[in-house]
């Protein structure tokens, strides 16, 4: 645990890797991420976490609001960032994503999840500001 991130936060986050785990052990990798996102929103609901599903992540730029230039795939109880990947490697554009939606949003954790993998422990990322 980051001693700088508060243990309920912490614990929310691992809640979500472990909903990740069932939704990875009961359909594996090779699917789209559409599938993933929808599944994943059904074991959060089943567990009680509070989220919210493709949310706009609006800029602002020399003063100006750019509007939804980004939706984040998943807020969970309005402090984690859950950015999902169906993809055959997490790449470094991938982190920075996940890092500019951090920044971006003024939060501090997020988790990147890359269910296109044999083994799901290999495709998360945590990050932290």
């Amino acid at each position: 645990m980051n001693p700088e991130i508060p243990a309920e936060l912490d614990s929310l986050a691992r809640q979500v890797v472990d909903s990740a785990f069932v939704v990875h052990k009961a359909l594996g990798p090779g699917l789209l991420e559409s599938v993933y996102e929808a599944c994943l929103d059904v074991e959060l609901t089943e567990r009680g976490i509070p989220f919210k599903r493709q949310v706009p992540l609006p800029i602002s730029y020399k003063g100006r609001e750019i509007g939804d230039a980004y939706r984040l795939d998943f807020l969970v109880s309005e402090n984690l960032i859950v950015e999902l990947k169906a993809v055959e490697q997490l790449l470094p554009v991938h982190e920075a994503q996940l890092l500019s939606y951090l920044r971006l949003s003024h939060r501090r954790l997020g988790l990147l999840i890359n269910f296109n993998v044999p083994v799901i422990k290999a495709g998360i990322r945590r990050m932290a500001l």
